[in-house]
């Protein structure tokens, strides 16, 4: 064991330097020769390293377009692989997790998922009835004019409701309230062949009718929508139902009838039109599990109204309390011996129909039909809106000039979602601005007066 450390330390003292020396000499010499063939080809070698470098050169950038391609290869690889592999991750985790959640904890996970998309059906399906589905039958447009027989009736006027209504469903009556002569009625078969319930052109009837009883004066507040307590000016401007159906119950049903009874409901409104309907006027109240008196006095539940019945009752209120039989002469002969027929006066009603007036000007000015503003002259109204047997109902009875009252107009629509009282009360503001002096002359030389809507109507 002694001896083969000695033969170790040996070698590495005496034969390892002697075979370093000989390996310096060798180098040594190599470059010596180096040296000398250098300096002998100088010359000849110059051209061949400038063709070396060009070379070397072009390697690399092959080279390195090659790395760069096989990098991108690797980095979406990468990613790719990377991305499943933190999705595994995370789902592990998960599973992990699971295993040591507490069970109640389970649960309300499971209930706040189920609630999530019973959250987001629920919205996909309001979306849907929003904006596809509807629950109407009955079209919004068609050609209002279609059948109509326009003897008699004045032409200019005609033309400018024509023109109002355009293709939607629907009927204008317009009418002169001091005589009471049609003067012309734009889809006479849905304005006489039946009555419509008229939504919540009922309410000024029964706000005579409060009023004449002494249940509330013009100051008297009552709650109205939202719990707010409102007069009559407002109730009847923004047609709030709370207030009138308070008012119905107030009333009840068989002061109600009397009155309506007054006013010409459930009765034929003209002397001759034979095919008129005379409407209806119910004989008892909706039941009370579904709102009783109040769901009449506020939309009409019940009633069956026509346009030409509606055009009676706003002349009375127009002209102060006198109600017109309203005549549709055909032949020149009869227009020009027209005469007015009294139906009777409304000697109970006539102090209170100025504060009814007070009411159907604050619909136009800031209320719900505001789109009927027209500031050149002053117009009273009100609008109703309901359904009825697959179709949505659009009101809007009125009249102009309190003074002098030159026209009683009467818009009633019958369609889907557009028809409504608002629309209504629009298509009478572009009517009424044709009835102006200018647009009637416009209409009978040939060229319709087609007013702008105005966008911001009132204040």
């Amino acid at each position: 064991m002694i001896s083969r450390k000695i033969a170790a330390l040996a070698v590495a003292v005496f034969v390892l330097p002697l075979g370093w020396g000989l390996k310096a000499l060798a180098l040594a010499d190599t470059s010596t020769t180096q040296a000398s063939q250098h300096s002998g080809s100088t010359s000849s070698s110059s051209s061949s390293s400038s063709h070396l470098v060009v070379h070397r050169r072009r390697l690399h950038a092959h080279r390195h377009h090659a790395v760069h391609r096989a990098s991108s290869r690797h980095t979406t690889v990468k990613t790719a692989s990377a991305t499943h592999s933190s999705r595994s991750r995370r789902t592990r985790h998960y599973a992990r997790t699971a295993q040591h959640v507490h069970p109640y904890r389970r649960s309300v996970s499971r209930r706040v998922t189920y609630r999530r998309a019973t959250y987001t059906r629920y919205r996909r399906i309001h979306h849907y009835r929003r904006h596809y589905w509807s629950p109407w039958t009955v079209s919004s447009y068609g050609d209002p004019s279609l059948g109509d027989d326009p003897t008699g009736e004045n032409p200019a006027i005609r033309q400018a409701a024509i023109q109002a209504l355009g293709r939607w469903n629907g009927s204008v009556v317009v009418v002169n309230p001091n005589n009471g002569r049609i003067l012309t009625i734009v889809n006479q078969k849905l304005a006489v062949s039946r009555g419509y319930i008229p939504c919540s052109t009922v309410k000024p009837m029964v706000a005579l009718a409060a009023l004449r009883e002494g249940i509330i004066t013009l100051n008297t507040k009552l709650p109205g929508a939202g719990g707010r307590r409102i007069d009559l000016t407002q109730a009847l401007a923004h047609s709030d139902n709370r207030f009138f159906a308070r008012l119905g119950e107030l009333l009840g049903f068989e002061r109600v009838e009397r009155y309506a009874s007054e006013l010409g409901y459930g009765q034929k409104a003209t002397l001759d039109i034979p095919d008129e309907s005379p409407g209806v006027f119910p004989a008892a109240p909706p039941p009370k599990k579904a709102g009783g008196v109040g769901l009449l006095t506020s939309f009409g539940t019940g009633i069956e109204q026509t346009p030409l019945q509606m055009a009676a009752i706003v002349s009375a209120i127009a002209n102060g309390g006198t109600l017109y039989w309203l005549q549709f002469p055909r032949t020149t002969e009869e227009i020009e011996h027209f005469e007015p027929r009294v139906r009777r006066e409304l000697t109970d009603l006539m102090p209170y129909i100025p504060d009814v007036r007070q009411g159907m000007a604050a619909a136009v000015l800031y209320g719900t039909a505001r789109a009927a503003y027209n500031p050149d002259e002053g117009i009273f109204g009100k609008t109703g809106t309901c359904s009825e047997d697959g179709g949505r109902m659009g009101w809007f009875v009125s009249y102009s000039e309190e003074q002098s009252p030159q026209y009683v107009v009467i818009v009633m629509l019958r369609g889907g979602r557009p028809m409504y009282g608002p629309h209504a009360a629009e298509i009478a503001g572009v009517l009424y601005r044709s009835l102006l002096p200018k647009g009637i002359e416009s209409a009978q030389a040939g060229r319709p007066h087609l007013p702008t809507l105005i966008e911001q109507p009132g204040q």
